[in-house]
C-alpha cells in the first residue's frame, strides 16, 4: 500500500509526472505563448487588417484559453505544436519515458476535443493551425471566416 488515496491515484494516472528532473525542465520551459508560429500566425493577421485578443478564454465558463480570439466573430483559433498535440505529419514519439509522453499527448488530444466541442455549443467557430502550417495561407483562413461571420 503507498499511501494513496484513490482520488491522489486517480490525479496522479490524468497527471502523470514527467520522468526526470530533466523532463520537468524541458516542460516548464516550454512557452505557454507568444511562440513563433504563434506570432508569426499574428503578424500575418495584422497585416490583413484584423485585430483580435491573444491569449484569452472565448467563454468564461470554459477553462482554456484560445492562442487568438475575434470576439465579435466568435471565433476562436488555436495555433497546436506538432509534438505536444501529436502531428499526423510531424508528431513524433519521445524515447525516453515514452509511457508518460504518449499518455500526455493522449490528454492534450482529448483537452482540445473537447473544447472543440464546447467552444461549438456555444456558438463559436474553431480553427486549429499546425505550428508547421504556413501562417500567411492560415491567416488567409482565418481572414475569409472572419470576415464572413462578421456579415452576419
Amino acid at each position: 500500500m503507498t499511501g494513496e488515496s484513490s482520488k491522489e491515484v486517480k490525479r496522479r494516472i490524468r497527471n502523470p509526472s514527467p520522468s526526470s528532473e530533466a523532463a520537468f525542465k524541458r516542460m516548464k520551459a516550454a512557452k505557454p505563448r507568444d511562440t513563433a508560429p504563434e506570432k508569426a500566425l499574428r503578424s500575418a493577421l495584422h497585416k490583413k487588417g484584423l485585430r483580435f485578443r491573444i491569449d484569452v478564454k472565448p467563454i468564461k465558463e470554459l477553462n482554456r484559453k484560445a492562442d487568438v480570439v475575434f470576439r465579435s466573430a466568435k471565433v476562436a483559433v488555436f495555433v497546436d505544436g506538432c509534438f505536444w498535440h501529436g502531428c499526423p505529419i510531424h508528431g513524433t514519439q519521445a524515447k525516453a519515458n515514452a509511457e508518460f509522453w504518449e499518455q500526455k499527448i493522449k490528454q492534450n488530444q482529448e483537452r482540445d476535443t473537447d473544447t472543440t466541442r464546447q467552444l461549438k455549443a456555444a456558438g463559436w467557430r474553431v480553427i486549429r493551425v499546425w505550428e508547421h502550417e504556413d501562417p500567411e495561407r492560415a491567416a488567409l483562413k482565418i481572414y475569409n471566416i472572419v470576415v464572413k461571420r462578421k456579415r452576419r
